[in-house]
């Protein structure tokens, strides 16, 4: 757990993407642009000092948030119990989920240290998703973060990320759904919400 919690927060970092605006770009090209955006941010000296450290983090959520499709992400997630869940229960799912990835993993993010993203190719999974490969280069191995993006409202958002094998969505499915199976998804919630304030 400890090995994908630590690779999680690597493809966090090389999946802070600038809101995907431009629909003529294919999946892969928005990213290798917009990821270089992103660790513009992270390489910047005036973002180094401790007293910045609040503004950077401000600016990484940002721009986290312009690329998750944060609905299709706990829907697919939830699998079959997302319609047990009401429609405000849905809402208050879809928030809290993204403020926990935040919660989990902006502290590795923010130690980012010069690690190279390399992007390979964009593979169709149907026909409005793609996955996009691509590695995080460190010092001493290479680590395979796949992208799975879907075309909705003009642009491609990530609703699922794969880590040396591993999904985000199943990763979390499988601890929800032993939830759900003895609890309500008033219980789950929550449990997020206590998890998102600490």
């Amino acid at each position: 757990m400890k090995k994908l919690v630590g690779a999680v927060a690597l493809l966090l970092l090389s999946l802070m993407i600038f809101p995907l605006s431009a629909s003529s770009q294919s999946p892969l090209e928005t990213i290798q642009t917009q990821v270089n955006k992103i660790l513009e941010v992270l390489r910047d000296p005036a973002l180094k000092a401790e007293s910045a450290k609040g503004n950077k983090e401000k600016r990484v959520w940002t721009l986290i948030d312009g690329v998750f499709d944060y609905t299709e992400l706990s829907r697919r997630t939830l699998a079959q119990h997302w319609k047990t869940f009401t429609p405000e229960q849905q809402k208050e799912f879809t928030q809290l989920f993204g403020k926990l990835l935040g919660t989990v993993y902006m502290d590795r993010i923010m130690s980012y240290t010069n690690e190279k993203v390399v992007f390979g190719k964009a593979a169709k999974l149907s026909e409005d998703t793609t996955e996009v490969q691509s590695q995080v280069v460190t010092a001493t191995k290479s680590i395979p973060i796949h992208y799975r993006m879907i075309f909705r409202d003009g642009s491609w958002k990530v609703f699922d990320v794969v880590v040396e094998g591993i999904s985000l969505v199943q990763n979390y499915r499988s601890q929800f759904r032993d939830i759900l199976s003895k609890q309500s998804p008033e219980d789950l919630l929550k449990m997020l919400r206590d998890k998102v304030r600490k």
